[in-house]
């Protein structure tokens, strides 16, 4: 089943989303950060004790030259097909950072 997604731009807004989402019952590691700059995946996912990119390296498997071909890997992994992949990967293009709710 595929995650809930929420976009957002600012890394603020998205952090009230993931302590919303834990204080309603939903695991921390069934919470995703994702966005185009793996500076800003790791501060927002640490800053909130949610999972990253790199915690599903053992989803995906493969390393890649393009970060856009990872992240759309990634988001294959969470059975998006590859043209809602290719869309998601271009938000992150222009910016947003994602939160993906695994429940």
């Amino acid at each position: 089943m595929k995650p809930a997604i929420k976009e957002f731009q600012d890394d603020t807004e998205l952090m009230a989303e993931v302590k919303r989402q834990a204080s309603n019952g939903v695991p921390k590691n069934k919470l995703y950060v994702l966005s185009h700059d793996d500076d800003r995946t790791d501060r927002v996912a640490d800053e909130v004790n949610a999972n990253e990119p790199d915690d599903l390296s053992e989803l995906v498997g493969t390393r890649y030259d393009k970060k856009g071909d990872e992240l759309r890997a990634i988001f294959e992994e969470f059975d998006f097909t590859p043209s809602e992949s290719n869309d998601l990967e271009e938000k992150l293009d222009h910016g947003k950072i994602l939160l993906l709710i695994n429940s």
